[in-house]
């Protein structure tokens, strides 16, 4: 029984490797992505907006900076 987990074990992780990374032909190919060109950069000042927060209240630039700035984090969940 024990060795039976063991080969299912190694078998899987042999999978998972052999399926879940690029063969080196295909990481060769992609494109470069231009960071410059998604947006505001760390330190650059950001345009005025009006976003809605978690709760549906609309936000701008001024309504979120406290004495100090504010940090911005935009986090893509799994469910867009």
């Amino acid at each position: 029984m024990n060795q039976r987990l063991r080969t299912a074990a190694v078998s899987g992780m042999l999978a998972a490797l052999t399926i879940g990374f690029p063969t080196l032909a295909t990481a060769q190919e992609r494109q470069p992505i231009d960071v410059h060109a998604l947006g505001p950069q760390v330190g650059d000042t950001v345009p005025d907006f009006r976003l809605p927060d978690q709760n549906g209240q609309i936000r701008n630039l001024a309504s979120i900076l406290g004495p100090n700035g504010a940090i911005l984090l935009f986090h893509r969940s799994a469910d867009w």
